[in-house]
């Protein structure tokens, strides 16, 4: 699977480390940033990492802030992204089957890095369940577009 994975300077350390664990487990990855635990501002490279995905130039996105928060808002903004915050199984788990979830959001701060390769692991192996979901998801998008 492509996955394109962002952080910001507090997310910067569990990114690296999602980057190397997604690459062992055969993915291939682009690293968007950021490089370092130099102070950088999120919604820039949460916007591009979600660009990434909406124009289909990679399959999804991962992207760790402090909290996941601010990423979450940032790549939601996006026509298209759909980003979930998960600080657990579970929720990595219905992100995907019930809301069809193509970018996944985490704290550096929250969460611990077996945790976080088992979200992000959960994350990438649930498909979309569809059926009854798939008009919600389709109604979703209506709002995005302004049709409703």
């Amino acid at each position: 699977m492509r996955v394109v994975v962002g952080s910001d300077h507090a997310g910067y350390r569990l990114k690296e480390d999602l980057e190397q664990f997604l690459k062992d487990e055969g993915h291939d990855v682009q690293d968007l940033g950021t490089h370092s635990e130099e102070p950088v501002d999120y919604p820039d490279v949460c916007a591009a990492a979600a660009r990434v995905v909406a124009a289909g130039d990679a399959d999804r996105a991962v992207l760790v802030g402090g909290s996941g928060q601010g990423e979450q808002i940032a790549a939601n903004k996006i026509n298209g992204i759909r980003a979930a915050l998960c600080h657990d199984l579970y929720t990595a788990r219905l992100s995907r089957a019930h809301n069809d979830a193509n970018v996944l959001t985490m704290g550096g701060r929250i969460v611990a890095s077996e945790l976080a390769h088992e979200i992000v692991r959960v994350w990438l192996s649930t498909a979309f369940d569809g059926g009854r979901h798939l008009a919600r998801i389709e109604r979703i998008g209506q709002i995005e577009r302004g049709e409703a």
